[in-house]
């Protein structure tokens, strides 16, 4: 047995025991029963929480290349399905029917579409190829125990670049794949984690990156006939490369970095000299750089503290283009050849609402209009942002979802994943169902999170893992100074990262929330990175430290929240899908263990059919009701 194993608490061994085969969970109770619901009736006030889960929008959009279609993913069926529809607006038709799926790409030809699907969250693709009228579609590579990342198509369509494990089961390798009968050959055999991003237009080169940490990559181009690989960023100062938009004759790119800076701006890359210019920059980060088919537009935008805005430039001209009136919120944008632009708009009031905007002419069309299911969206609330200072001096932000009408509510402290991920202005039907019952909500940014800068994001990482679970409990000490809501009924919830977030505060700080609700969370850091699965692998080096090496496997054996569970004595709730590839089930289960033979309350939901995220909404609806049920009873206010 290696040496770091006896440096792990009582607890952690303890706990383990049990745990280890997710098949054989002794509690029966905790697979979810699902039920019939009442949804109550439209109108009436506060509404039922399963209205606000059947809230339909359109998920990830994409023009066709004609700019007369617009295809979409749409959970309207009960689980993520494709649909197309009139680029000018219309009736959507469903095209896929299968389990859910995953993602989706525009062939170059304009006239197909690949997806793809894995069973019941487990993350392991199939790829799939299929017309746009939905009539024929054959299968491009099947399931398999590797993990895949599809990358781009080439310019003519004939070959997809991805990445996938099914080598070692570890690390991905870049293939390239014939379009026509899905075989594929190496193209590079990587170590960890290698993705490709785009391939250069009527070219032999593709641009892949090399992760380097949640939110760091390296970048290299590869040749595909010769398979020679050429670094093009790797500074001694880990960065971000996003975007690679490919100029017509393949000479340049377009892309965004924060390199030798704070924020991410847009920059452009001259392949001939190596030049690096710097076309955008500010305190905002740049994002989803895009250029339209013919390469004669130009778009990015910019995050204002979680909104989204859309700048567009001709770069035949060098000018920039008059934006379009558009909703706030957070865009999600893609090019036809032309020049229409659909604009996929999440706000807290819309959950998926498309618009096409044509920037020659300048007309603007709204196409696809959200289902609120019966909800008024004159009664969702709009988030306020909100700063304090953590206990170190360091500035921490946050949305605040505050009841109407309500004085000093309750609150739930809602914490996001990644870590480097951020709480944004979108559509959140759980927070408005909170709200509307009176149940002010902080969807905060702790120290990790992305937004504010590279500082920031890694204001967490390795030995500084507590710093931002330090943070919650800071909340805490701001809110009951600000006054606005009652500090001493609060809860903590979030999931994967958050989930972690709220296994740890609760045992670290166990005076600070009434009540705690993980999902899909980490218990024990040693078993959690020794066993992440292939996509996690390389990213976790970075932000949390290589667990091969004996420094991590004490550290994170004493740093682990199992080691704390003893000590939580508020009630938990624990959400995790048995399927998880990313979080094993059993870190929630030796949780739940701990709690409960201490004689606490423990309410779980073991989903057999489920992965990282609860996707069929038959599912999500009984995990909404159970959720919204277990904070409401335990932030009433005492009588």
């Amino acid at each position: 047995m290696k040496h770091f194993l006896k440096v792990l608490s009582v607890s952690l061994l303890a706990s383990t025991a049990l745990a280890d085969d997710h098949t054989n969970w002794p509690y029966p109770e905790d697979t979810p029963k699902v039920s019939p619901v009442d949804v109550g009736l439209a109108g009436q006030m506060p509404a039922d929480i399963t209205r606000f889960l059947m809230v339909r929008g359109a998920g990830g959009t994409a023009l066709s290349k004609d700019g007369k279609s617009l295809a979409f993913t749409s959970n309207v069926t009960g689980s993520p399905q494709l649909w197309i529809m009139d680029a000018a607006g219309g009736q959507p038709k469903q095209l896929t029917y299968g389990n859910g799926v995953t993602f989706f790409r525009w062939h170059p030809d304009g006239e197909h579409l690949i997806y793809g699907a894995d069973n019941n969250g487990d993350e392991r693709e199939a790829y799939y190829m299929m017309k746009r009228d939905g009539l024929s579609e054959r299968q491009l590579m099947p399931f398999s125990d590797a993990f895949r990342r599809f990358g781009s198509f080439s310019s003519d369509g004939s070959k997809f670049s991805f990445a996938s494990t099914e080598r070692n089961g570890r690390d991905f390798d870049i293939y390239e794949a014939d379009t026509a009968t899905g075989e594929s050959r190496l193209l590079f055999q990587a170590e960890f984690g290698y993705f490709p991003a785009s391939y250069q237009p009527n070219g032999d080169h593709l641009i892949i990156t090399q992760t380097v940490g949640e939110d760091a990559n390296n970048v290299f181009l590869l040749n595909t006939k010769t398979k020679e690989l050429k670094t093009l960023f790797k500074p001694e100062i880990s960065s971000a490369y996003q975007g690679f938009a490919w100029a017509a004759d393949g000479s340049h790119f377009y892309y965004s970095t924060n390199q030798d800076r704070e924020y991410t701006a847009l920059a452009k890359y001259d392949l001939a000299s190596g030049e690096v210019t710097t076309l955008y920059e500010g305190d905002h980060d740049v994002e989803a750089v895009r250029l339209n088919g013919d390469k004669t537009y130009l778009s990015w935008q910019t995050n204002h503290g979680g909104y989204s805005k859309l700048h567009v430039m001709n770069v035949k001209t060098g000018k920039m283009v008059k934006t379009a009136e558009l909703p706030d919120g957070v865009y999600s944008t893609s090019w036809s050849e032309g020049s229409k632009l659909s604009v996929r708009i999440s706000a807290f009031d819309r959950p998926g609402d498309v618009f096409v905007w044509d920037v020659k002419s300048g007309d603007v069309e709204q196409v696809y209009a959200s289902n609120l299911a019966g909800l008024n969206a004159a009664t969702m609330v709009k988030p306020e942002s909100i700063t304090f200072k953590a206990r170190d001096g360091v500035t921490v932000q946050g949305l605040l979802y505050l009841p109407k009408g309500v004085k000093k509510p309750a609150v739930v402290v809602d914490v996001h994943g990644g870590p480097t991920a951020q709480a944004r202005p979108v559509w959140l039907g759980r927070t408005q169902y909170l709200v509307g019952k009176g149940i002010a909500v902080l969807d905060i940014n702790v120290r990790g999170s992305t937004g504010f800068g590279k500082t920031y994001a890694r204001l967490d990482n390795m030995e500084k893992r507590r710093d931002s679970v330090r943070d919650l409990a800071d909340a805490i000490a701001w809110m009951k100074e600000d006054g606005r809501v009652d500090g001493d009924r609060a809860a903590v919830m979030g999931g994967s990262y958050g989930g972690y977030m709220v296994n740890a505060v609760m045992g670290l700080y166990p005076e600070a929330f009434k009540a705690g609700a993980s999902f899909v969370g980490v218990s024990n850091w040693v078993r959690a990175l020794e066993e992440a699965s292939p996509g996690l692998k390389a990213s976790d080096l970075i932000e949390y430290g290589d667990i091969r090496e004996e420094k991590w496997q004490k550290f994170y054996a004493e740093n682990s929240p199992i080691n704390n569970a003893h000590r939580i004595k508020a009630p938990m709730f624990f959400e995790h899908g048995v399927n998880d590839p990313r979080d094993p089930v059993t870190e929630s289960d030796r949780m739940v263990k701990v709690i409960r033979d201490n004689g606490f309350e423990v309410e779980y939901l073991r989903f057999p059919d489920e992965g990282h995220s609860v996707r069929k909404m038959k599912n999500r609806i009984t995990y909404g009701r159970r959720l919204a049920a277990f904070l409401e009873k335990h932030l009433a206010a005492e009588k």
